[in-house]
């Protein structure tokens, strides 16, 4: 039993030592003839993991974010949930190649929107023929519906009508309507109005 004592006394002041206790100090003897000694505990390392998330979560990110997370948060609710995943370097290179292809098509829908402008203002005006009342007066108005109708017609070009912004048309005349093709692209187009 005193070797199985002192082969623990000496693991235990080696392993102190190593971690830079004091080794000078005696171990305390009780009054029933025990040793204690005394151990040292180091502090729990907070385990954080990085992550992206898959989806929108609230109070957290947006889809698609880079976070640090809690470990217990990711393994007990994120990924079972499938809302987020661990970064690897093979998930980084497949997130820049996306966002590369997204940049790419981004590009292209601004100069296809450009070309779109360019045709639309070098077109002159569309013409539109409505029943006449008095003086300039026409019977209805003109809407967006019969400017996209027209462009239809005459460009072969289809144009959604909820990008057009037209002035309240109720008499002949020549007006201005804005064509948002992009969120940075305005076309204007020039429209006559003649009474039949």
């Amino acid at each position: 039993m005193a070797s199985t004592a002192s082969t623990l006394s000496w693991s235990s002041s080696s392993w102190l030592q190593s971690f830079g206790g004091n080794v000078n100090e005696p171990p305390t003897k009780l009054s029933d003839g025990r040793t204690t000694f005394v151990i040292l505990a180091q502090k729990k390392a907070k385990r954080t993991r990085a992550i992206i998330l898959k989806e929108d979560v609230a109070e957290l990110g947006k889809k698609g974010e880079l976070l640090n997370v809690k470990a217990g948060f990711y393994r007990n609710y994120l990924h079972p949930t499938g809302k987020a995943q661990i970064v690897t370097s093979v998930l980084l290179k497949e997130m820049k190649i996306e966002e590369e292809r997204i940049e790419a098509e981004k590009k292209r829908v601004k100069e296809e929107a450009q070309q779109l402008a360019l045709i639309f203002e070098t077109v002159g005006a569309f013409k539109v023929k409505r029943k006449g009342g008095k003086g300039k007066q026409i019977f209805g108005s003109v809407t967006a519906q019969d400017l996209v109708d027209i462009i239809k017609a005459q460009l072969q070009r289809d144009v959604d009508k909820r990008i057009v912004s037209l002035p309240e048309i109720r008499e002949t005349g020549e007006y201005v309507a804005e064509l948002k093709l992009h969120p940075e692209i305005t076309a204007k187009v020039r429209v006559n109005v003649f009474a039949n």
